[in-house]
Order: C-alpha cells, then sequence, then structure tokens
C-alpha cells in the first residue's frame, strides 16, 4: 500500500494509527515471524523513545548457549536490499550506557525496539533530544532498533533522524533524494554496530526491513502488510481525507 502524506492530518489522528500499526506488528510478530524463544509486546515508556514494540528473548536456562535464533535469517547470507548499509568502527560500547528502559517488568530481556516517530519525536527540540538520547542509550546497551519515520525532515533534522541517531561520518553521507523524504532504519547493536536504511516516498510502498535479534541475525518485518491492515482499520473520514486529490 503506498505510503500516505500524513501531514495532511492532525497529531491525534496520526496517533490513532499509530496505535493501530503497532498492533499489526506485535501480532505479526507473535504469528510466527519470531523464532520460538522471542516473543514481542506493545508498550509505552514516557519520554523519548516509546518504545512502541519489544522483542524479548525467554529466560533460558544457566547452561544454554545463544546460538542463530531458529527461523531468523542470518546477515551475511541474506543482506538487506536497501539504499544504504554503514558499519560503525567503536570497538567497545560504555558500559555505563545501561538503562531501565531496556528492562521488561517481568524481567526477561529485552533485544530489540520497534519505533514508530510521532509528530511529537520531532517537532520541538526538546523531544527530539529526548529520542536521540533514549535511542542512543538502548544501543549502546545492546538493544537493537527499527525506527519508521514517516514524517518529512525540518530545521532540527535536515536529512531525517538517520544521521542524528548514527552520529558517524559515512562515505557517501546518508542524503535524503529530493521525491523521497521519509526513511525507515535498522540499527544492529554490538561491538561493531550497523546501520541500514531505505528513503521512502509519499505514495512509495514500505519495504521489509531487519529486526535484529542478535548482531548478525535478523528476520524480515512486513511494514507495508501491517501498514496496509492498521490502515483498513481508520475511519473512513480520515481515509478520504488523506487519498483526495490536492486542490488545484
Amino acid at each position: 500500500m503506498p505510503v500516505h502524506d500524513w501531514m495532511r492530518v492532525d497529531a491525534g489522528t496520526f496517533h490513532h494509527f499509530h496505535h493501530s500499526w503497532i498492533e499489526e506488528i506485535q501480532r505479526a510478530l507473535n504469528k510466527g515471524l519470531l523464532p520460538s524463544d522471542y516473543y514481542a509486546m506493545s508498550e509505552q515508556i514516557a519520554g523519548g523513545l516509546g518504545p512502541d514494540v519489544l522483542t524479548l528473548h525467554r529466560p533460558a536456562s544457566r547452561s544454554a548457549s545463544t546460538p542463530t535464533p531458529g527461523g531468523a535469517v542470518t546477515l551475511d547470507a541474506a543482506p538487506p536490499q536497501v539504499v544504504f548499509r554503514a558499519r560503525g568502527e567503536r570497538q567497545a560500547y560504555a558500559a555505563k550506557a545501561k538503562a531501565v528502559a531496556i528492562r521488561h517488568r517481568s524481567d526477561h530481556k529485552v533485544v530489540a525496539v520497534v519505533e514508530i516517530v510521532s509528530p511529537g519525536n520531532k517537532n520541538n527540540q526538546n523531544g527530539l533530544t529526548a529520542f536521540l538520547r533514549k535511542a542512543e542509550e538502548m544501543l549502546n546497551s545492546g538493544v537493537h532498533l527499527l525506527i519508521v519515520d514517516l514524517f518529512p525532515p525540518g530545521p532540527r533534522d535536515p536529512e531525517g533522524l538517520f544521521p542524528l541517531i548514527w552520529g558517524e561520518q559515512t562515505t557517501p553521507p546518508f542524503l535524503l533524494p529530493d521525491d523521497k523524504r521519509l526513511a525507515v532504519m535498522a540499527f544492529a547493536a554490538g561491538a561493531c554496530p550497523e546501520a541500514f536504511a531505505e528513503p521512502v516516498g509519499v505514495g512509495d510502498r514500505l519495504p521489509d526491513m531487519p529486526l535484529f535479534l542478535t548482531p548478525t541475525d535478523y528476520v524480515p518485518l512486513p511494514l507495508d502488510a501491517t501498514y496496509q491492515a492498521a490502515w483498513e482499520a481508520l475511519p473512513s473520514i480520515w481515509q478520504d481525507e488523506l487519498t483526495r486529490l490536492p486542490a488545484p
């Protein structure tokens, strides 16, 4: 389904859609996308990143090893088909970056977070700073991220959120084309982190993106299919507003 121009409706309407989309994502993950040792839950945490969907690992026995998750895709065997990929050169993250945000109240370990950006994450400096700080804390703590940003860059993020989250210089630099000002991005945490990003334009279909479970293994998250399922639940008055032709 083509991505809509969410700048045409107010933040409350997008919030309603956002909630439905998150439910569709966690439902898809729990219906067989995730290996049996993992499960997803939608959760709200005040400030910065929601996170919207947590992917958690079931408690393992003390003697258990950590093999490749069954059902996951290995990065070397099937690299994500995206426009931009970058590898970090940092050898280790600062240990002090451990954060309460990466612990679930049941004390199951959080391995990944899916976040759909809301207007409030970008429309003022405080919101943006909190978002970026939480993303850094999670990556520094070994939590993998998948972020969907359906709002165009503004004065505080002139090339979108990806360069601000990644933080390292890249060659060539990450630049959004004039006709694709939205973006989806995935970050694999680890001693040598990796980042994957794909520019998206209004009217494009969302690509499947890697949701990393380990630094080298991921499941492809069906963004387009879950977006469409959430769209079908949106009240028709807002579907009509988002699909009507612009005034001449």
